[in-house]
Parts: C-alpha cells; structure tokens; sequence
C-alpha cells in the first residue's frame, strides 16, 4: 500500500473513532444525571419499569424488554425528568465542537434554474389568401425557409373577374356620377380588390387584371402553394409567414415549482450560440397543461428580436427570478434532520439544554430553508452535533415538540372612496369594486381597525381605501386622503 493510500485509510479509522467515542461519551455523560446509589434506589418507590430503546412504553412487573435482549429498567418515584429537554454537559459541548445559529428574516433568492428551446411567436403569423379564382402568372423564386421583409413579391395572379369590373369602373368614372361611382367602387372592394388597386385603376382609368401577392409582415416563408401556371379558386390559401421581431421562449420547471412562478417576473436567458450575452424578457405564461412523461410544466417568456440573430430551435439556459420577494424565515439547511415523514431543527436553550423541536420547511436555497412553522425570529438551532444530540434524546425518550404556525398576515385589499359618515369605530363608505375581493362598488358601513385609522379625516373626503379581511369580518386598516373633498 502506497504512504499517501495509508495516511488516508488512517485518518478515516481515527475519525470514525472520534465520532463512535464521542456519542458513546455523550450517552454515558448524559445518563449518569439519572443513575443513583444501589442503596438510595431500594428506598425509592419504582413507578414503572421501561426499555431505554423505546422509552414510551410502560411495564407494570420487571423482566425481560420484548423489544431488545436486555432487562427492563425501574423508573422511581421523584426521578421524573422533563421529557422534551435533554441537558448535555459544558464539556460535552466543547468536545463536541457543536454549533449554534440564530432563526433570521430574511429575503430567500426565490430564483429557478431551467432549459428551455426558443419557439415561433405564434402571435405573429400571416396566411396569404387568394381573394377571387384566376391563375399564376408569375412566381418570384421565392422557397420556405427565405426570410424578407414585409412587402416582398410572392407571385402574380391573373382574375378575370376582376377585369371586367374594372372596366365597368373606368365606365361609370367617365359618366361623372359621384354617387354612382362610390357604388362601384365598394363593388369593387366586396369582390376584394385592395384599395390600392382601386385607386391605380381610378387615376389611370386603365384595367390592371393581375395582381401581386405580397408579404403583409416581416419573417421567415413558413409555405408557398403556388406555382406558375396553376390555377387558383376563391379562398384558397397561397403562402404562410411567421414574424420574428419577437421569439417565444419555453422554458419546462417541476410542477412542484409552479407555485414560485409569477406573471410579469424578470427571466435571464443565456445561449449557447451566443457565449456571455445575457437576454431578459418577462413571463407571459404559465401553459395550463403538464407532461405527463417528465412531470413538467412549461413556462412561455416573450424575448425581443429585433436584429433576428435569435432563431427557432435554439437551446437556452434561463433563470425565472419572483417577481415579489419577501423576508422570511430562515435556517441554515445543515440544522434540519430529516426523518422522512417530518423535519426536525434542535432548539439551544441556554445552560446546556437542547430541545428537539418539529418544524415545517419550505424553500430552500444558498444553503438554508424556508421556515413556514415552528420556529420564531431570534431562537438559537445547532448546526453542528445536531445528530448525536438527537440520538441521545431517542434513548432518553425525549419527545420532539410541534411548534404553532408562523402567523400569515391576510393580503391588503384596496379601493378608491368617499367618506359619507364617520365615527370612532365605524366609517361608512361610498366606494369602487375591490378587485381583489371581486366586490362591486357599493356605499356601506366598515369597521375601524383603530380610531387612529381616521384622524385628521372628515365626511366628504375623498380616500384610497385598504381593508383587511378576518374571521369577523373586514376591517379598515388604512384611509389615505386623495385630492379635494367631495
């Protein structure tokens, strides 16, 4: 075995020993608190007798434990311990080099990391039609694929239809009848000649029978049906064009995320093809359906394009970030034990007791988790030895404890009104519709959250209103005055 392969093998043994011997000096540290003088105990009244490996459950005679191949162990009377603490030596702690870190609120970078491909804004889709039957004259080398400004020449048409009521225009034209002429021009326009060509024909009193497709927008020849000599019918579509002054950007994120994902939020899209260029765009949407094979859901951004240097199909690395982040509690995530149906931190209590608590996480992200139960601003967890701590509370039957939900404070809903009665207690209001609470405008009698809430207000007073709802009801929190009395 070579010296360095040696070195490590070693370090790993002392290592492994240093952890097996500190839990053992733990347990044994912690248990001499309970043990007492053979004598002192004969005097004592036994309550109850319990295996140490399960500690919850009671015997009423000694014997054998049914659950591990040892004694049962008697429980006196006056030897109750607190059953959700567990106390551990000073030195035990600084042997143990555990560590400690305070509940903090603060802002979580709700930020998601996902792929996505770039796509066709479907939004920007043009179909050439032929507007009545006739036959292609000409075709101008165009082919999908080519991508041309708006304007471009396709192909050119030949509708005898539209010949003869041309010349039935110039006709009317020559008799000077305004009323007659405007008749035949809106024939004209039914039978869907572009005004453009209505007015070629009105100035040169001249029939112009063929007419030039044209792209209407800028972007890529998705289709062209047309080819010189065939004939066409009515309505019959001739070519397809897709925009690219913009590009549709799906990126696809676990549905377990959908929740973090906002309309309106920022993205930052990277390529490939364009190394250290960075894109922003917004969300537009969340696709209403997920994939049944990879349990995603797709989110769609809108980029700008307008030098189309960004083409369909293209790869890209996005980042979606929230559009509202707000503090929260947070932990560090290496404080968390987790147990597979629940999550577990280990409180510090002060004086060397260490409490396991339960708790409910959310988020997490740069190494620490969203607290949404258990757990209060400014409270102490280990972070380091958390894990022997918590074997040695198992032995002495120490019971982890649920902390109450962290209080949600319920949204702010806001309207604009005028004072028409006010007291200390209540304010009667003539007001617009809460859109958040969809209630239509109404005049009606609110409750004051405070008397504070109208000081310095008076009837008539026009007022940016916002309002609570609870249990009992909707409260007036807020009443900003806004502009001249009423």
């Amino acid at each position: 075995m070579k010296a360095s392969a040696l070195k490590y093998c070693l370090l790993g043994i002392a290592i492994a020993a240093a952890g097996t011997a500190g839990g053992f000096w733990l347990g044994q540290q912690s248990s001499s608190h309970n043990q007492m003088p053979a004598a002192e105990s004969e005097d004592r009244q036994v309550l109850y007798w319990y295996d140490p490996m399960v500690p919850t459950q009671r015997f009423e005679q000694p014997g054998k434990s049914p659950f591990m191949d040892m004694e049962l162990v008697p429980k006196y009377a006056g030897a109750e311990q607190d059953t959700t603490a567990l106390s551990v030596p000073a030195q035990a702690i600084q042997n143990l080099g555990m560590r400690t870190s305070a509940v903090v609120r603060a802002v979580l970078p709700s930020g998601i990391d996902a792929v996505g491909s770039l796509a066709y804004n479907q939004r920007e889709v043009a179909t050439l039609q032929a507007r009545s039957a006739g036959f292609v004259e000409r075709v101008y080398g165009r082919a999908p694929g080519d991508v041309m400004p708006a304007g471009t020449p396709l192909a050119d048409l030949l509708i005898p239809e539209w010949s003869a009521a041309q010349l039935e225009f110039i006709a009317v034209l020559q008799s000077g009848d305004a009323r007659l002429v405007d008749a035949t021009r809106e024939r004209l326009r039914l039978l869907g000649m572009p005004k453009g060509l209505v007015d070629h024909v009105q100035r040169n009193r001249k029939p112009k029978a063929l007419q030039t497709v044209v792209t209407p927008i800028g972007g890529e020849l998705l289709s062209l049906e047309v080819r010189a000599g065939m004939a066409v019918s009515a309505g019959q579509d001739l070519a397809r064009l897709n925009g690219l002054s913009s590009i549709w950007l799906d990126a696809a994120i676990p549905e377990s995320q959908a929740a973090a994902v906002q309309l309106g939020a920022q993205i930052s899209a990277s390529l490939t093809a364009f190394p250290g260029q960075t894109l922003k765009g917004r969300v537009i949407a969340l696709l209403p359906s997920a994939d049944v094979q990879t349990r995603t859901l797709t989110v769609r951004s809108e980029l700008p394009n307008p030098d189309g240097k960004l083409r369909p199909g293209m790869f890209v690395s996005v980042r979606l970030n929230s559009a509202d982040e707000q503090p929260v509690l947070l932990i560090p995530s290496e404080a968390v034990i987790r147990t597979g149906k629940r999550a577990l931190v280990m409180l510090a209590e002060g004086e060397g007791r260490y409490r396991p608590h339960e708790i409910q996480v959310g988020r997490e992200a740069d190494g620490r988790f969203e607290v949404l139960a258990g757990l209060s601003e400014g409270q102490a967890v280990v972070t380091s030895g958390q894990f022997l701590i918590d074997s040695e509370a198992s032995l002495q039957g120490v019971m982890a404890q649920v902390g109450d939900p962290v209080p949600v404070q319920a949204p702010l809903h806001e309207a604009q009104g005028v004072i028409r009665e006010l007291d200390d207690q209540t304010v009667t209001l003539e007001h617009g519709p809460f859109e958040s609470l969809g209630m239509p405008g109404m005049t009606m009698v609110f409750d004051l959250a405070k008397p504070e809430v109208a000081v310095g207000l008076k009837i008539g007073d026009s007022v940016r209103i916002g309002v609570r709802q609870s249990d009992a009801g909707l409260f007036v929190e807020q009443l900003n005055k806004q502009g001249a009395s009423q």
